[in-house]
């Protein structure tokens, strides 16, 4: 069974769902408009197996059955996609490897409500971390707004994160979370 449900967003419908087969076309258009978060990341654009490797990449350590794939959908159409691993890196914690939504997609509401609905789903939690770009100004103010505290360094990418070898190999800003004191 599928896990899904709604969210407010004013004016819209929002949706956000598992992952299906037949949502690979629609996270490769997804990937293309979000060349500037991939640069931004890599120093490259999406490649062709960015999407498929959502499906397997994990961190070392974790479990694939924690493995969570989402996708966001604002008035029908995919908006974003959200990759988190559950109790990772410890019992009890919850790892976002991957929030992205498309260009045309924010700055409207739609990533806080999204990462509202998520954190309240993730009830127990015991901390939430997440990476960003250093540099990523948005991403960064983003995290900030939502109780999250960024590294000042860029921290080092675990070697087997990268989809390819990129021009930025070795940089993210780890940032971290605890529900209980954020909320």
């Amino acid at each position: 069974m599928v896990d899904a449900w709604m969210i407010d967003v004013p004016g819209e419908r929002v949706l956000v769902r598992e992952l299906g087969p037949a949502d690979e076309g629609p996270l490769l258009t997804l990937f293309d408009e979000c060349e500037d978060w991939f640069v931004a990341a890599t120093g490259l654009p999406s490649g062709p197996g960015d999407v498929q490797s959502l499906f397997y990449a994990l961190p070392e350590g974790a479990d694939p059955d924690d493995k969570v794939l989402l996708v966001v959908e604002r008035d029908g159409v995919v908006a974003g996609v959200v990759d988190a691993v559950r109790n990772h890196p410890e019992p009890g914690a919850v790892a976002v490897g991957l929030f992205l939504l498309a260009p045309w997609a924010r700055g409207r509401g739609l990533g806080r409500a999204v990462a509202a609905s998520l954190l309240a789903r993730a009830e127990g939690a015991s901390v939430v971390t997440a990476t960003v770009p250093p540099g990523w100004r948005s991403g960064e103010a983003f995290l900030r707004r939502l109780g999250f505290t960024l590294t000042s360094d860029a921290a080092p990418r675990p070697a087997d994160a990268d989809r390819r070898p990129n021009p930025r190999d070795g940089s993210l800003r780890r940032a971290t979370l605890r529900p209980a004191e954020a909320w």
